[in-house]
């Protein structure tokens, strides 16, 4: 654990204390597939929108949850420019809690966002690569998606991650309570 880190095991000593808010900044679909119990959802995207009221109403320590720990880490970064300090990261996201059998409440699974992404450019790459067979010009679109891959991987961004989001397949049953997260956020817990 670093100063703006925190391994699985402390995150999971510090569920059971007060004033700990674990704060998952996935998507509503991806939290509706699983998440930590008592974790809050605001969606990384809602962030920015709200990042006075967070920064200001912000009581406890908050951990940032996402899948990888790349989206948490943005979050973190936000906080931070906006003046708050000491809100962590947990290392390594859902995907280190779940691989060291940590429990999880599980609803309608989905695919993670950043598997979907690998599978819509993967699939964009093979038809124009195969498509280049009968139409030579086809190939460009391949490296206008590895263009996209390495300009997102440079950036920490994506925005065919974004544009994911919106599809009906990545929407949940129930909308997110932008507002019930921030109260949350706001009392500690």
């Amino acid at each position: 654990m670093t100063d703006d880190t925190i391994d699985v095991q402390a995150v999971r000593g510090l569920v059971e204390t007060d004033r700990t808010v674990l704060v998952d900044v996935r998507t509503p679909a991806e939290y509706e597939s699983s998440h930590i119990a008592g974790a809050v959802n605001l969606p990384l995207q809602s962030v920015d929108q709200h990042l006075g009221r967070i920064v200001s109403g912000a009581r406890g320590r908050l951990v940032i949850v996402c899948q990888s720990g790349n989206r948490a880490r943005q979050c973190q970064d936000r906080l931070a420019a906006a003046g708050l300090r000491g809100a962590v990261v947990m290392s390594g996201g859902m995907n280190a809690w779940e691989a060291q059998g940590a429990p999880v409440v599980r609803g309608r699974e989905r695919w993670a966002l950043e598997r979907q992404v690998r599978l819509v450019a993967g699939s964009i790459v093979l038809v124009s690569v195969l498509a280049s067979l009968l139409w030579p010009p086809a190939v460009a679109v391949a490296g206008l998606i590895g263009a996209g891959l390495t300009f997102a991987a440079v950036t920490d961004t994506c925005a065919m991650g974004m544009a994911l989001t919106r599809l009906p397949y990545n929407q949940p049953r129930n909308a997110v309570d932008v507002e019930d997260s921030l109260d949350r956020i706001a009392v500690g817990r």
